[in-house]
């Protein structure tokens, strides 16, 4: 009877049902095998299909249908893999056994029936997290068509904390691929970049003609708020496309600094970005000069805390604070800090990481991200995305010395822009 168990417990586990046509239940037997080779058949092609195509299986994990249907599968599996779980305990007579092996071989089959359907239903949930966040943040239908044969997405991140009025992107910068190798570039735009102008055919140049020049109260991370509250009617079409008046002109304003044309947006609330950080377990810095959390006064009466010179492991809020904190220092140093943060993340989303969290970082991905790419782009947007990590992402900072902010030489930037953008040959 001992032997007979484990024999019973191997068929179970290799071969859900099979346990059943030697030995029980012939009728649950047909629905378990039925059940079983269906999956098996699935997985055999997507695994063809991949082996084919990799960007067949892509194209599949980013359509919310399929991805919805899989996660139907996945748990309507894990309960059949339950029932004949139960069920061969049934046929394994553990009353007949001698004590010490009716608690073994119990034992065994309560461990892998448990583990099989709890990972079978895990992966039913993964499939539905992943099918719900698709259409949550992807909801635009349609293509984009490359310029000049570069995809340029303009990313902001908003900072709309409990000490400020409105949301004002003060990180905007343009990330340009090209649509054939993959080559990226991260071109990083200060917020308090002065006297920009709108491109060519903007509704903004109705009301600003001569640009966005007022001095101090016109930097180009006060276009959105603006818009927001006084010109929203500009951009009637904004919120139907997947986007906002204030990021419209936004945009309109990075493609007149920049010279290129902004297929996409990206925006990044900050406050929910420390949700991610938190999904994802935290991140490691090496700070390199002593920063204050909190400290809205001038005379850092208020501070929180320090964020201490040396390698740090940051939560949430100690890193939204290491990117957003001014005092004694400059706006540029809060870019570079910004960019050490998302260097951090990306360094932190390892596949092990990204499937045991897999749930929190949806949920924090759904609340941080508002975008216009269609959701036919994701599977060229994930291949350029692996050919540009394999590469590196070059930068261009535009901050002084290199460029003036209060009086920019924006041919000079259109020009460090071409040259970056412009294809390396290999050779």
């Amino acid at each position: 009877m001992h032997r007979r168990a484990w024999f019973l417990i191997v068929l179970n586990l290799l071969v859900p049902g099979s346990a059943q046509l030697l030995a029980g239940n012939r009728r649950l037997a047909r629905i378990a095998l039925t059940a079983t080779l269906s999956l098996w058949g699935l997985v055999l092609l997507i695994v063809l299909l991949g082996t084919i195509n990799r960007d067949w299986v892509i194209w599949m994990a980013t359509v919310p249908f399929l991805m919805g249907l899989m996660s139907v599968i996945l748990i309507a599996y894990a309960v059949v893999f339950a029932v004949v779980s139960l069920d061969t305990l049934r046929l394994m007579r553990v009353g007949r056994m001698y004590n010490r092996e009716r608690w073994i071989t119990l034992g065994a089959i309560v461990l892998t029936g448990v583990l099989g359907t709890s990972a079978v239903a895990y992966g039913g949930n993964l499939a539905g997290v992943q099918s719900n966040l698709i259409a949550t943040i992807f909801n635009q239908g349609g293509l984009t068509q490359a310029v000049d044969g570069r995809y340029n997405i303009m990313l902001l991140g908003a900072d709309a904390g409990a000490d400020r009025f409105g949301i004002r992107p003060d990180s905007i910068s343009v990330v340009s691929i090209d649509a054939a190798t993959g080559q990226t570039v991260n071109i990083g735009i200060p917020r308090n970049l002065q006297r920009v102008s709108f491109s060519e055919g903007s509704p903004m140049l109705e009301v600003y003609p001569n640009g966005w020049d007022c001095g101090v109260d016109c930097l180009i991370n006060a276009i959105y708020k603006d818009v927001e509250d006084n010109h929203a009617d500009l951009y009637p079409d904004a919120v139907a496309q997947g986007s906002t008046p204030g990021t419209e002109a936004t945009r309109d304003a990075v493609e007149y600094v920049t010279g290129l044309e902004i297929q996409s947006y990206v925006l990044v609330d900050m406050a929910a970005f420390e949700s991610l950080i938190d999904a994802l377990g935290g991140i490691d810095i090496n700070v390199k000069e002593r920063l204050p959390i909190g400290g809205q006064n001038d005379d850092l009466s208020d501070v929180k805390g320090w964020i201490e010179v040396g390698q740090q492991h940051m939560d949430g809020y100690t890193a939204l604070w290491y990117a957003r904190s001014r005092h004694t220092t400059s706006d540029y140093d809060r870019m570079k800090r910004q960019h050490e943060v998302e260097n951090a993340v990306l360094a932190q989303i390892a596949p092990a990481t990204v499937l045991s969290r897999f749930q929190q970082i949806a949920s924090a991905g759904k609340k941080m991200i508002r975008t216009d790419i269609p959701s036919g782009m994701l599977t060229e947007y994930v291949n350029l995305a692996t050919l540009a990590k394999e590469q590196g992402i070059n930068s261009i900072p535009l901050i002084p010395p290199t460029i003036d902010v209060i009086h920019p030489d924006f041919s000079a930037i259109h020009a460090m822009v071409e040259e970056a953008t412009t294809p390396v040959p290999k050779e």
